[in-house]
């Protein structure tokens, strides 16, 4: 159940009062008893935390010891165009039919237009 804070406006007084969602907002001040409450607006201390909550937690793949995490496409990758790709090997073969590749794709699909 959320708390809600009051303020009697009569004499001053700051008080809590646990409520469900439903349940009609206080008007009677308990100190002083006159019908000049009202209900404040407050920070919510609601925040979220663990795994799952941000877009950086879904879709992680669990890597096996051994071997490498795959890479994310960023500025310079070949997901862009730009740059040059690493195979990881020490032969550039791998690279360049990729590139290749790449190049193929990329004419294929203005073409098409």
């Amino acid at each position: 159940m959320p708390i809600y804070e009051y303020e009697c406006k009569a004499c001053g007084l700051f008080f809590e009062e646990m409520q469900g969602f439903n349940d009609k907002p206080i008007k009677k001040c308990p100190e002083c008893k006159k019908n000049k409450v009202k209900k404040l607006i407050s920070l919510s201390a609601f925040h979220l935390q663990g795994n799952g909550w941000y877009e950086t937690d879904y879709g992680k793949k669990k890597v096996s010891s051994g071997t490498p995490a795959p890479k994310k496409a960023g500025v310079g990758d070949a997901a862009d165009g730009a740059g040059t790709v690493s195979s990881g090997t020490p032969d550039g073969d791998t690279a360049a039919s990729t590139m290749d590749s790449i190049k193929k794709d990329t004419a294929k699909a203005k073409g098409s237009k």
